[in-house]
């Protein structure tokens, strides 16, 4: 009896040890030469159970090369897949495909049209919204002209109480590249702030193409602009290496640090808080950024994850599922 107590008791955990096993995960990247997306996948993988077997797949930015990805799992689909798509219009055919082989989705970071997202219960979405993240650009940046908008400070280069200002766009038709470039304009009027738009330059969300825009743009603007704002950092730290060879920053003190206060310097401002945005904002460069807050929502996909394939009780989603949305909030970080 004892003989047999023990070998069921091993039949039970390794039952256990092969279901654990069996977790498969597939997490598929727009581009993982982009270093918020490099970094938030990163932290998927680093903070998932270890009873979850992870396979990472990098699209290159190619919708095309992800479609053969998605393809190729098909005949033998994971038990559940994270998307960061490279087109989000290419949510419906996805959906439709991992549907078919009842494999759950979550998508992330570039969120499918909501009719996508109702074609079926299993599919979910993680991210912030990317209106919160203009409004907050905005409000980051105008109190620097001064807190009366019918009266700015010394930013205002040419005293017409009026923002000139360069947006820095993000891949034409990302939503969240058109909903920032929309909405941050907005709410400087919302916020009392007159803001003209010298010119609107899409940079794929690119610091080279980036640090070429700006190239181009000083000889016409150089001398009108006041205040750049990009869609994103890195793009953000793209125009300020163009801006710093122009001398609109320089350290004259030599101290690996830019008083505004003393040293000339140029107001730029960007979004997702990546750590190079994190050393320009400390190094007096960048002036603020909005941080796109990568390790809660990588907390809250894997949280959800383990909720669908049942190994943590939905009680114990740390998070609120608002009809299969998690929305995680932008937070404003400057120096």
């Amino acid at each position: 009896m004892k003989w047999i107590s023990c070998a069921a008791a091993l039949a039970v955990f390794l039952l256990m040890s092969c279901t654990e096993a069996s977790l498969e995960v597939a997490v598929f990247s727009y581009n993982n030469q982009d270093p918020f997306i490099a970094r938030h996948v990163e932290q998927i993988i680093s903070i998932a159970p270890e009873n979850f077997e992870i396979e990472l797949f990098d699209a290159s930015n190619s919708q095309i090369i992800q479609n053969e990805q998605i393809e190729s799992l098909l005949s033998s689909p994971p038990d559940l897949v994270i998307i960061n798509p490279v087109d989000r219009t290419a949510a419906y055919t996805i959906i439709n495909s991992f549907k078919a082989t009842g494999t759950p989705v979550i998508f992330f970071n570039r969120e499918p049209l909501p009719q996508d997202l109702d074609l079926w219960d299993q599919v979910y979405y993680i991210g912030a919204r990317a209106t919160q993240s203009a409004e907050l650009q905005a409000e980051l940046i105008s109190p620097l002209f001064g807190e009366n908008p019918d009266d700015l400070n010394e930013y205002d280069l040419n005293g017409d109480d009026v923002i000139q200002a360069i947006i820095l766009k993000g891949e034409p038709g990302h939503q969240d590249a058109e909903i920032r470039t929309r909405v941050v304009q907005e709410h400087f009027a919302e916020l009392g702030y007159r803001l003209e738009v010298l010119s609107v330059e899409s940079a794929n969300w690119n610091g080279d193409e980036a640090y070429q825009k700006i190239d181009a743009l000083l000889p016409v603007y150089g001398e009108r602009m006041e205040v750049i704002l990009s869609n994103n950092d890195v793009m953000a730290i793209g125009a300020i290496r163009r801006l710093r060879q122009a001398g609109y920053f320089q350290d004259l003190n030599d101290d690996g640090m830019i008083d505004r206060a003393n040293e000339p310097w140029f107001p730029v401002v960007g979004i997702d808080g990546i750590d190079a945005a994190a050393e320009s904002i400390n190094a007096g460069y960048l002036y603020g950024s909005v941080r796109n807050d990568s390790a809660t929502m990588s907390r809250a996909i894997v949280e959800l994850m383990e909720v669908i394939l049942g190994t943590r009780d939905g009680d114990q989603f740390g998070f609120t599922l608002d009809n299969r949305y998690v929305w995680i909030d932008y937070l404003p970080y400057t120096r």
